[in-house]
């Protein structure tokens, strides 16, 4: 069995394809079956942030990585209604040792805009149990994620990464605490609705922000 990683994060794509190829939370698991099917593999599990998506997948002995990769980009840009070429040029990709290396070092926050945000680990644990429910983790998966969360961790807790937490949410709050004197006397203007902006809207109601306003595509993704 050889683990394949194929992704887009914000050090390889500008914001506008992060945007395109990012999952809904509700077609993951369909995805997941999707592209199971169409390339071959033995196991799948979709990660998808406002910052990377990221495919981890197992490809069965004797079968060809470099055109298991050429599928998969293939899928996306299929799924995603892009140019296989186009996306070719905004994607990495990683096999064996290199793929989990990469795997780690997300999950430990050393591969996210801020250096050590803590939000990547569960996003990562949320991303497996969906896989898991939908039956595309098998045990070759499902061993090497119950070990990198085990890894992760012990990051968190045995080395200093940890220990001052920053989000982009976070950091863009506290840059705006520098900018205006008195947050409680401000409105706010969110755009978009998703997870990051939510945490944005947290932090911002913790400062004292009385009113936000959210401008979004759907209202009905702005109204929750």
């Amino acid at each position: 069995m050889k683990m394949i990683v194929l992704g887009i994060n914000h050090n390889s794509a500008s914001v506008e394809v992060r945007e395109r190829v990012a999952f809904a939370p509700e077609q993951v698991a369909e995805a997941l079956v999707d592209v199971c099917a169409v390339a071959g593999l033995s196991e799948a599990v979709i990660l998808s942030t406002c910052n990377r998506t990221e495919l981890y997948a197992i490809a069965a002995d004797g079968v060809d990585c470099v055109a298991t990769v050429a599928d998969l980009i293939a899928w996306v840009a299929n799924y995603h209604h892009l140019s296989a070429e186009d996306l070719h040029r905004a994607a990495y990709h990683h096999q064996a040792s290199a793929a989990l290396q990469h795997v780690m070092q997300v999950a430990s926050g050393l591969d996210s805009m801020v250096l050590g945000e803590p939000q990547i680990l569960g996003q990562m644990k949320s991303a497996y149990a969906v896989a898991s429910s939908t039956g595309t983790v098998g045990a070759e998966l499902g061993r090497l994620f119950r070990r990198v969360f085990s890894v992760a961790k012990r990051v968190r807790t045995d080395t200093a990464i940890g220990e001052n937490p920053v989000s982009v949410a976070y950091a863009a709050v506290a840059l705006s605490g520098h900018i205006f004197s008195d947050l409680k006397s401000t409105t706010a203007l969110l755009v978009g609705a998703g997870e990051t902006i939510e945490l944005v809207a947290r932090h911002l109601i913790e400062a004292g922000v009385k009113q936000i306003i959210i401008a979004n595509r759907t209202l009905g993704r702005a109204k929750e």
